[in-house]
C-alpha cells in the first residue's frame, strides 16, 4: 500500500462542496471515481479541509493510499484525464510517509475572500466573487477585523451545523486589503488558522462587509464577538468568494 499526497485546484460552482454528499455531486466523489477507474480500487480520498457548496480552492491538499503499483507522474497525468470535463486540475502528486495524514498533519490552513467592488455586473467573475456595488472602507473593514485576531469563542461566527466539539479558535491572521485588478477595484479577506469553525470565514466577511458600508461602527465587530451568540451575526457573505488557498505541513 503506497500513500500518495494530491495537491489540486477546483471550481466549487457545480459541485455541493468537497466532501462527498448524498443530494448532489462533490469533488470527492468526483477524484475517487476518477481513481476507481484508473486503479480498480474503491480508495478514499482524505482532504486538509471541506469546502461548501460553491467554495473554490486554489490548492487543496489530500492523500490516498492506493494498492497498485504506479508512478506518482502517472498517476497526475491519469486523473487530469478522467476528470475531465470536471473544473478539478491535479497539480501535484508525490509520494509520503505512511503516517503523513492530510488532515490532521496540517498544522495551518489559509484562505482568501474576494470582493469586486464595482456597479457593473459581473461577467467573467461571475460565481468567483461577491459582487458588491457601493464603496467599501477597507481600512475601517481592516481595523475591525483585528478584534478577532488571537484565541477567541467564535461562536457568533459559527453555523448551526457546526460539528466541532469547541467554538474556541486561534485566528493568526485576518487582513482586509484593496488591490486593483483587471476587473476593477477588489477587496481582499485574508484569514490564516490552524483550522476554522463551519461558515467562520464567511460570517466574518460578512460582518467586515457591514462595517465597510457603515451599517456597523468598527466596535460592533468586538461586540458581536464578545456575545457568543449567532443571534448577533450581522450577515453570512456568499460562498463564491471564498478559496481555499493553501494547507500548511511541518517541514
Amino acid at each position: 500500500m503506497t500513500r500518495f499526497a494530491l495537491t489540486f485546484e477546483f471550481d466549487g460552482t457545480p459541485f455541493q462542496g468537497l466532501q462527498r454528499q448524498k443530494h448532489g455531486p462533490s469533488v470527492q466523489q468526483a477524484i475517487e471515481e476518477a481513481l476507481e477507474r484508473i486503479t480498480g480500487e474503491k480508495a478514499i480520498l482524505h482532504s486538509a479541509g471541506r469546502t461548501d457548496t460553491g467554495v473554490h480552492a486554489l490548492a487543496m491538499r489530500s492523500h490516498v493510499d492506493l494498492e497498485k503499483d504506479i508512478d506518482p507522474f502517472r498517476l497526475m497525468e491519469a486523473l487530469n484525464a478522467h476528470l475531465r470535463p470536471d473544473p478539478i486540475a491535479i497539480n501535484a502528486c508525490e509520494i509520503v510517509a505512511d503516517d503523513w495524514h492530510a488532515r490532521f498533519s496540517c498544522t495551518g490552513r489559509r484562505y482568501l475572500y474576494r470582493i469586486v467592488n464595482r456597479r457593473a455586473p459581473l461577467a467573467l467573475m461571475r460565481d468567483r466573487a461577491w459582487q458588491v456595488a457601493h464603496e467599501l472602507d477597507t481600512q475601517a473593514m481592516h481595523h475591525a477585523a483585528q478584534a478577532l485576531v488571537g484565541c477567541h469563542d467564535f461562536t457568533t461566527f459559527r453555523s448551526v451545523h457546526c460539528q466541532a466539539a469547541d467554538p474556541v479558535k486561534t485566528l493568526d491572521r485576518l487582513d482586509v486589503e484593496q488591490v486593483e485588478t483587471d476587473f476593477g477595484p477588489e477587496i481582499h479577506i485574508h484569514a490564516a488558522a490552524r483550522s476554522f469553525l463551519h461558515h467562520q470565514v464567511r460570517s466574518m466577511v460578512g460582518c467586515l462587509k457591514l462595517v465597510g458600508a457603515g451599517s456597523w461602527p468598527v466596535e460592533r465587530m468586538a461586540q458581536a464577538l464578545a456575545a457568543k451568540d449567532r443571534a448577533e451575526l450581522g450577515l453570512n457573505a456568499p460562498p463564491h468568494g471564498l478559496y481555499f488557498v493553501e494547507a500548511i505541513y511541518p517541514e
